[in-house]
């Protein structure tokens, strides 16, 4: 593996692998109703606020008026003017999501309806007429549609504002036209109006700072470009996030390995291994970085595997330039690799673990050693580049052999498991891998190496929590000695699962170790983090494994290895630490948002109440 160019970092100053706080990831990942199911839904919830606030005193003529003019048009009129205004002044707004604003800011106000009406028929010696009561609800809902039209359509007051408007303001003019206009009543809903878009002014200058401190940009006018990019694949958000990432970048030397496995015919399967992490989430830069090498290789190569090389959000890539570097450079190598032919013996061990309790095993294929590495059981997470780099300088100077490392990246704990370069585990990680690589090539012979693989695809993110590739098998049988690698295109697998499957697997073959890509594309559900066994059961994971190593099995046939790696000099990555850097503002954030939400609601309550009381 080249120099990436960066100093060694001390392990006092090494990151967690950073991942999207839960509010955060919940917040962005749910997605709006159908435009006709949120404007069927106005109707009860309009009904309810007419009798929040007419019942008891005002006749069923009363109430349907209030139902309509108060309620449900300027509903309707927000659902279906909203996202042409706010398009013409420069915003983006789709129907379904101005649909569910209106939905929402009516299920803001009845809650704040019926208290209110409580509050008015307690105490009618301090407060004015009920007629109040509907324009002291306009405050809550210009509070609460800023604040969602300047996150999610444009991030500008002023742009904003007007869209803003069109719900409130209806329903002050179905107040005014209901109980008549008076200059009491017009005045105090302007006040209402004005004091929630100070509110929510307030919130969203709080809920900036902490990303406008570390980054010197709007965290809020992030939010509708991620939203396009996680819900829509939007050329246009990515781009945008993809500028963003890239202004703090920095040049870095990267590798990419392969291996194919070429019959007489046709390459059956290939591996490859480009010195990237695949982050930082959804489909940014390098994320999804197996499906983006496997489709780049085309069906040319066979079974593509994409596993895990060992380093952390470092080396992720900040756009899609870069991971088209790495792709190309893959799709090359394998071009450079030559035809197919006849197979000829090849020089292979056993999948071999040197002692008991190693945190690595290697098996030997060609002049390739290809180690695998995991704590497991223990919590297994990245491992930084400088220590794989270490470690496969040092196997390969004692070797001889080209050296190629595997993050089995499978036994999940939250903020557990890294390796940082200097620390104890590091030593002996390096220590063991040298010691694998010197024990398979003890063992390692010249004759047949057969592999059969298997692959599965039909699984979702959402209710599987797996990846575009799915699931793969790939079996070895060389000197007598069957090896299975199961390939799980996810992030990382739950602690305590990894044994059970690889004891399942081992009654059907020699040895097997299971593997997960680490892919951050799994990140964009609700739940983020989203590690394989949360959403699909051991018992489900361990029979479809054992399936596909048994087809794996039945596709057993003889092989030729050929491999080759290129360095990759100046390609772009995040500069140190910046994914930790981000995603801890992100958390600062909600975090500021939350209490914010919380005291601008209060603060807007209290306010408007005071206004109440100061009768004409």
């Amino acid at each position: 593996m080249p120099d990436t160019g960066k100093p060694v970092r001390d392990p006092v100053g090494s990151p967690k692998s950073p991942h999207l706080p839960r509010s955060f990831r919940t917040h962005f990942m749910f997605r709006a109703p159908p435009p006709w199911l949120a404007a069927l839904l106005l109707i009860p919830v309009s009904l309810l606020l007419a009798v929040a606030v007419g019942w008891p005193g005002s006749s069923l003529t009363e109430l349907g008026a209030g139902f309509l003019l108060v309620f449900l048009l300027p509903a309707l009129l927000a659902a279906l003017l909203t996202t042409p205004i706010a398009t013409a002044l420069g915003g983006r707004l789709e129907w379904r999501r101005a649909a569910l604003l209106a939905l929402s800011v009516l299920l803001l106000e009845l809650p704040l309806a019926a208290g209110g009406r409580l509050a008015f028929d307690a105490f009618p010696r301090y407060l004015p007429a009920v007629a109040m009561l509907p324009l002291f609800l306009q405050g809550p809902a210009t509070w609460f549609r800023h604040m969602t039209l300047y996150g999610v359509s444009r991030s500008s007051h002023r742009a904003s504002f007007v869209p803003t408007l069109i719900q409130p303001v209806a329903a002050i003019a179905g107040v005014l036209a209901l109980y008549g206009p008076t200059l009491s009543l017009l005045l105090a809903g302007a006040v209402f109006v004005v004091l929630g878009g100070l509110c929510a002014a307030l919130l969203l200058r709080a809920a900036d700072r902490p990303l406008r401190r570390e980054f010197r940009t709007s965290g809020v006018a992030l939010i509708r470009p991620m939203l396009d990019h996680v819900n829509n694949r939007d050329p246009t958000a990515t781009r945008e996030l993809e500028e963003f990432f890239s202004r703090f970048s920095i040049p870095a030397n990267l590798s990419v390995r392969l291996l194919t496995f070429p019959d007489r015919d046709r390459v059956r399967a290939s591996i490859a291994l480009p010195t990237v992490h695949p982050g930082p989430f959804a489909s940014l830069g390098a994320s999804d970085l197996p499906r983006k090498v496997a489709e780049r290789l085309g069906p040319a190569a066979g079974t593509v595997f994409v596993p895990h090389t060992p380093c952390d959000h470092d080396l992720d890539l900040p756009s899609r330039a870069e991971m088209d570097r790495v792709a190309d450079a893959c799709r090359s190598l394998f071009d450079g690799l030559g035809p197919t032919g006849e197979v000829a013996p090849v020089r292979a061990s056993p999948l071999v673990t040197p002692y008991e309790g190693s945190l690595a095993r290697a098996q030997i294929l060609g002049e390739t050693a290809l180690v695998l590495v995991t704590q497991a059981p223990e919590p297994t997470d990245d491992i930084a580049f400088s220590v794989a780099d270490r470690a496969g300088r040092e196997a390969a100077a004692r070797s001889g052999l080209r050296v190629a490392l595997i993050d089995a990246h499978n036994s999940y704990i939250k903020d557990q498991g890294d390796i940082s370069y200097g620390t104890p585990i590091a030593e002996r990680l390096i220590r063991d891998v040298t010691a694998a690589v010197e024990a398979a090539q003890a063992e390692a012979q010249v004759g047949s190496l057969e592999i059969g693989t298997s692959a599965r695809t039909h699984y979702r993110i959402g209710p599987d929590g797996i990846g575009p590739l799915g699931i793969r098998a790939l079996v070895t049988r060389t000197a007598g000695s069957t090896a299975a690698y199961l390939l799980i295109d996810g992030n990382n697998l739950l602690v305590g699962m990894r044994d059970p499957m690889v004891r399942s697997l081992e009654r059907l073959v020699d040895l097997a170790e299971v593997l997960t890509t680490d892919n951050h594309v799994v990140h964009e559900v609700d739940g983020g983090i989203n590690p394989v066994g949360e959403r699909a059961s051991l018992e489900r994971l361990s029979s479809e494994a054992a399936e596909l190593v048994r087809e794996a099995l039945q596709d057993l046939a003889p092989v030729g290895v050929r491999t080759g790696s290129v360095d990759l000099p100046g390609v772009p990555v995040l500069v140190p630490s910046f994914t930790a850097r981000l995603l801890t503002s992100l958390s600062d954030t909600v975090a500021i948002f939350s209490n914010a939400l919380i005291s601008t609601f209060l603060l807007l309550l209290a306010v408007s109440t005071a206004v109440l009381l100061v009768k004409p």
